[in-house]
């Protein structure tokens, strides 16, 4: 009897322990969670979110009364940080109507109202002191420039004399010399350039941006050797709005040495848009060189026309050869945009002065090594206009013509 009594009193004592033990746990636990309770508190003050303004945009049919209610065991600020969040990612792709962006407007432009753009600049001479707007007596319409070396003053002060007020006049300077012009009182008004050893299309890609031209109705790009006895260049204007020229040159004289065909002076017309050439030159009577063809040596184009022939001039190809057999690219119908005016015509001296400023290596001249350069660039250049015209057509699925760069 003894021995069961000895059990019945451990076994008590187990259960006895192990309730102690788990009344403890819970007693220390219940006390933690109050202590973390407590400051868990503190760092959250009490808000009512009905008394918080929320945009109605956010929660446009929640009763905030009764989620505050319904959640009432949770931390209202715990609630307000998560409002916060979403308001703030929502934001975050909220059209901002305070600040501008208009894709239409020139490129890096589009944050600018288009009120205050000035696409467009000019040539044109300001003073420094008075108001802008009286600045100008005359706004000149046309703009002539030469590329120019000083041995040719005298030939480029005789066309310069021929000029109107209606004329800015433009010097690239290929020798660098400019302030020996000073002697001539017109070379004050005129602009000057200069950069060594360059060509007029080198110049013209450089200064002769669409956009900054762009108050000037024609656009006239001249070697500095031509001989201007027979020309005035106001007639010479009418004449090219008569006949609806948008790319021209006058006529050449019998004399001006080796020109095309197309480029000759005629007696018995004012203009004249085609011709015909040796047999075999001209796959089509209007394609050049016996129709939309004029020489490089001086050519006007109107406004719209040289934005065209600007963007086809290459960056790298700075002699221009073979520019002339593409300059129909630029407008429509070119047979009929492109001419020579005989009525006003000049004469093409030849004067080989910027062959002279080219380098003599290899056992050759200097003025070889510049006509060989003329050669290769007008291989290039054909080459890569037949090689756009192929991409374009292929691109949009269109069997190519036969190239029509040469």
């Amino acid at each position: 009897m003894g021995t069961p009594m000895r059990r019945s009193s451990n076994t008590n004592s187990i259960w006895y322990t192990r309730r102690t033990n788990e009344t403890m746990r819970l007693i220390i636990t219940t006390f933690v969670g109050i202590i973390f309770g407590f400051f868990l508190g503190v760092s959250f003050p009490s808000l009512s979110l009905t008394k918080v303004n929320l945009s109605s945009n956010i929660f446009p049919s929640v009763d905030l009364t009764y989620i505050e209610d319904k959640y009432s065991g949770l931390s209202t600020q715990a609630l307000l940080n998560v409002w916060s969040a979403l308001k703030g990612r929502r934001g975050s792709h909220k059209f901002n109507n305070t600040k501008i962006w208009i894709p239409t407007n020139p490129r890096g432009a589009e944050r600018l109202p288009p009120g205050v753009i000035a696409a467009e600049s000019d040539l044109y001479s300001r003073r420094l002191w008075g108001l802008p707007g009286e600045d100008l007596i005359i706004k000149p319409r046309y703009l002539i420039t030469f590329t120019v070396g000083i041995e040719q003053k005298n030939n480029i002060d005789a066309a310069v004399k021929k000029l109107t007020e209606n004329f800015t006049i433009l010097l690239f300077h290929y020798d660098g010399r400019t302030s020996e012009w000073d002697e001539f009182e017109w070379s004050k008004r005129a602009i000057h350039v200069s950069v060594l050893k360059q060509t007029k299309w080198w110049y013209a890609k450089r200064f002769l941006h669409p956009d900054i031209v762009a108050p000037y109705d024609y656009i006239f790009i001249w070697d500095e050797d031509l001989g201007v006895e027979n020309f005035d260049p106001e007639e010479y204007i009418k004449l090219v709005k008569k006949h609806g020229l948008d790319i021209s040159q006058p006529g050449l004289s019998p004399d001006s040495g080796m020109t095309w065909q197309m480029t000759r002076r005629r007696d018995d017309t004012e203009v004249h848009k085609d011709t015909e050439e040796r047999p075999g030159w001209c796959s089509d009577p209007h394609l050049p060189p016996c129709a939309a063809f004029v020489e490089i040596m001086a050519p006007v184009f109107s406004r719209d026309a040289w934005r065209c022939v600007w963007h086809m001039i290459q960056n790298d190809l700075v002699h221009g050869w073979g520019l002339d057999f593409a300059l129909r690219k630029c407008v429509e119908p070119a047979h009929e945009k492109i001419g020579v005016v005989d009525a006003q015509w000049i004469v093409h001296q030849t004067v080989p002065s910027l062959g002279n400023q080219g380098r003599a290596e290899n056992g050759k001249a200097a003025w070889e090594g510049v006509r060989e350069r003329c050669r290769n660039e007008w291989t290039m250049f054909q080459d890569r206009l037949t090689a756009a015209e192929k991409a374009y057509f292929e691109a949009m699925g269109i069997d190519p013509p036969n190239s029509t760069a040469r």
